[in-house]
């Protein structure tokens, strides 16, 4: 062997072992994912980026419609390329794994390692274990070791992030398996939780999501049932931190003190995401959702009467058990009433281990498909007709990287406005091209259902540049980019760390 040779023998082994994740599910796995991300990469894994990684994680959903399908569908395909990859390595985390555990190994034995939702951190050491062992290794705890937010993040947007306030649930809700995977609800502290938003915001972030199955019901487990408005009344205290938005609230426990604290909290958005699931008292009560259809259009009076420009958004399921054409009649009426701006409706599917699914009269799949059509013609049209009201009004637009593909032909970018609507603006010739995080100011001229099309009302487009977009330049040059735009003026200094711990003090400026 040649000295040639060796190096690069010795490079071959050194080199850093890369990873892709794939979620699937809602905003929960989205963070998640995030902890995975970070946890990897603490432990010296770098990402793929497009390349074939040396280890896939697949992070997975028991809630969504047609979950098995498409996790054993993901694994069928991964066979292959595994097979053409020497020392690939394939993982299954999730709430999927939670419920399945040594099924996905006996369905899919290529699969190397099964981890749940409990246990998270654990990933980089089963993947080294499964290594050095030459066989799959299985690790689901059926309850929470280490609260996810004390795991390092790999940070999705230099703008905007995440930030858990609970996990688990208390509630019984028949359709839901959630409560099983996830447990009980757990509470973090008030200080942990606005340690890490200032953390994010030092980072560069300005907008921060807060994240609960029921997020409302933050302080039942240390006894302070205001203690979700105070948490909002606090986080609008941070220096730095422009947007605060929280998913999803319960109905059930939702409190006009958190009314209360949106409408006064400037920085709290003018946004609401409630599900309603269905507007039938009698199916409400079946799935043992602890409110009715007249509480719940109380609780938007209540809010739009606070907050006027509030746009409320829900989850709607079709065809749960037993209901009936009445029952069906009852959901379009409440949706009719309530003006949602846009409702994510779902066909109900059985889902083993739920009370639901050993009930009687499961709706023929023929009846809830022509449901769910004409729920969501009518969604639709509502929506349609809530955001053309719009036309004529100015928004602030954060401008977002993932939005969708900027429109080359008419220089058409994308951003979310305060309220939680995507826009899509022009950007007029010879204007400045803002950057991921940078805030424009523009004028609605044209509506969709699902979008609002937006154009300055002058001949350049007002760009409000913003530490955000700071941070997204100096993450694109760290990456080895080029950045597409240069830096504000003053904007130089070393970018904070993205893979975020929680210290319990935080770092002096």
């Amino acid at each position: 062997m040649t000295l040639l040779d060796s190096s690069s023998a010795s490079e071959a082994v050194e080199r850093p072992r890369t990873y892709e994740v794939r979620t699937f599910g809602c905003q929960m796995n989205v963070h998640d994912s995030e902890r995975l991300s970070g946890s990897l990469e603490a432990a010296g894994y770098i990402r793929a980026d497009g390349a074939p990684a040396d280890v896939v994680v697949i992070n997975t959903c028991a809630v969504r419609e047609n979950a098995d399908n498409k996790l054993y569908g993901t694994l069928g395909h991964l066979a292959s390329t595994k097979r053409e990859h020497d020392g690939m390595q394939i993982a299954v985390g999730g709430c999927l794994a939670q419920k399945d555990k040594s099924v996905i190994l006996d369905k899919a034995p290529w699969v190397d390692v099964v981890f749940g939702t409990h246990n998270m951190g654990s990933l980089p050491a089963l993947l080294e274990r499964a290594r050095h062992n030459g066989e799959a290794q299985l690790e689901i705890l059926e309850s929470l070791e280490v609260f996810p937010s004390t795991l390092p993040t790999r940070r999705e947007s230099t703008y905007s992030g995440w930030v858990s306030i609970s996990v688990g649930c208390n509630n019984t809700c028949t359709f839901c398996i959630v409560p099983s995977l996830r447990g009980k609800e757990k509470d973090r502290r008030p200080g942990d939780i606005l340690s890490e938003i200032e953390l994010l915001v030092d980072d560069g972030a300005i907008e921060v999501t807060l994240l609960g199955q029921n997020v409302n019901s933050y302080g039942v487990e240390f006894g302070d049932r205001l203690a979700f408005g105070k948490l909002l009344r606090a986080a609008g205290q941070i220096d730095g931190l422009e947007r605060v938005r929280f998913t999803s609230p319960h109905p059930a426990a939702f409190t006009d003190d958190v009314i209360d604290a949106m409408a006064e909290t400037p920085n709290v958005m003018p946004q609401l995401h409630m599900p309603l699931q269905s507007g039938s008292d009698r199916i409400l009560k079946a799935m043992r959702r602890s409110y009715r259809s007249e509480k719940f259009l109380g609780i938007l009076d209540r809010v739009r009467d606070r907050i006027p420009n509030a746009a409320i958004t829900t989850d709607i399921i079709v065809g749960f058990p037993g209901e009936t054409e009445e029952d069906f009649a009852e959901t379009l009426r409440v949706v009719e009433q309530a003006r949602f701006v846009s409702a994510y409706t779902f066909q109900y599917s059985i889902r083993p281990g739920t009370p639901a699914a050993t009930l009687a009269d499961q709706v023929p799949k023929e009846v809830v498909q022509e449901r769910y059509e004409r729920l969501t013609e009518l969604q639709e049209r509502i929506s349609g007709e809530e955001n053309a009201k719009l036309i004529g009004t100015a928004v602030e637009v954060l401008v977002a990287a993932g939005e969708g593909r900027r429109d080359g032909a008419n220089a058409r970018m994308s951003g979310r406005s305060e309220d939680g609507r995507l826009v899509h603006f022009d950007v007029p010739a010879g204007s400045e091209i803002p950057r991921p995080g940078d805030v424009v100011s523009v004028v609605v001229t044209r509506t969709a259902p699902h979008f609002l099309i937006a154009a300055p009302s002058g001949d350049t487009l007002p760009v409000r540049r913003t530490r955000a977009g700071d941070a997204f330049d100096r993450a694109e040059a760290e990456s080895c980019a080029v950045p597409a735009h240069a830096p504000a003026s003053g904007a130089s200094g070393a970018r904070g760390a993205v893979n975020i711990g929680l210290p319990s003090l935080r770092p002096a400026h």
